[in-house]
């Protein structure tokens, strides 16, 4: 259960921000270095749209949650590879959720809105690898 609730915290919440960095840059708006100003207004935008980031970023993280349960109770898959093969599939799912969108398509583009699913999974995986108990496994015959 705690597996499920630190990907719904963690998940949206940097997915969310990743998605809002991979836009603001996709639509030419750090043409050039930032100023702080323009990252006050990035850090406003994110604030106000936290509760849209939480209500469309909630099953999404809930799924790749269940994906890293099943994968945490197959003996042979131990935690480094079970974090990157979340975060290759959370990356797949995320390329082909927003990466087909709109007229800029393109290599930079799937990657781009890749990592927006790559970035949370693997962090929110990480996580649970590091401070929740995973289930004890019984020892060899």
């Amino acid at each position: 259960m705690k597996r499920y609730l630190l990907f719904a915290l963690v998940g949206p919440f940097l997915g969310g921000f990743c998605l809002l960095l991979v836009t603001t840059y996709q639509s030419g708006y750090w043409s050039h270095p930032p100023s702080a100003a323009e990252i006050g207004k990035l850090v406003s935008v994110f604030a106000m749209t936290l509760q849209y980031t939480y209500l469309f970023g909630f099953l999404p993280a809930l799924m790749m949650a269940a994906i890293e349960d099943i994968l945490c109770h197959v003996k042979t898959i131990g935690s480094a590879l079970r974090i990157v093969l979340v975060g290759a599939i959370a990356f797949v799912f995320a390329a082909f959720a927003y990466g087909s969108r709109g007229g800029d398509s393109g290599a930079v583009q799937f990657i781009l809105y890749g990592l927006v699913g790559f970035v949370p999974a693997i962090v929110s995986a990480w996580l649970v690898h590091r401070y929740v108990e995973e289930p004890l496994r019984a020892p060899a015959a």
